[in-house]
């Protein structure tokens, strides 16, 4: 079992940009993938990227604006969150499972989770 654990959530200005590290409890095979979830709302998809860090795939709301990244010498996958706004206030969710990357990342897919983390993005 993989244990997993966000960091680096907290307040921004709008156009401000913000770093989410996701630590692994032990080296990872697995696929990774960021997700938020807003109150009453479903959990929605943001970033994945492939086990060893070559392939990534983005949800058209964060494309250009954030960047997921790996490091297994650490057992961490980074998401980098530039161009912040408002909309993107809310709990974000580190995820893991050992399935192919693909265009199609629902939370339904996703075996381990960890606790979340909260940014607030300030007009």
């Amino acid at each position: 079992q993989v244990r997993l654990v966000e960091s680096g959530g907290g307040l921004v200005q709008t156009g401000g940009s913000l770093r989410l590290s996701c630590a692994a409890s032990a080296r990872t095979f697995s696929t990774v993938g960021w997700f938020r979830q807003a109150p009453g709302k479903e959990r929605e998809f943001v970033a994945a990227i492939s086990p060893n860090g070559g392939s990534t795939v983005y949800a058209n709301a964060v494309k250009g604006r954030f960047t997921i990244s790996a490091d297994n010498k650490k057992n961490t996958r980074t998401l980098q969150m530039d161009s912040l706004n408002p909309e993107d206030t809310t709990v974000y969710y580190c995820a893991a499972a050992p399935i192919t990357l693909s265009t199609s990342m629902s939370a339904t897919r996703f075996e381990y989770w960890g606790q979340g983390t909260q940014f607030t993005v300030s007009t």
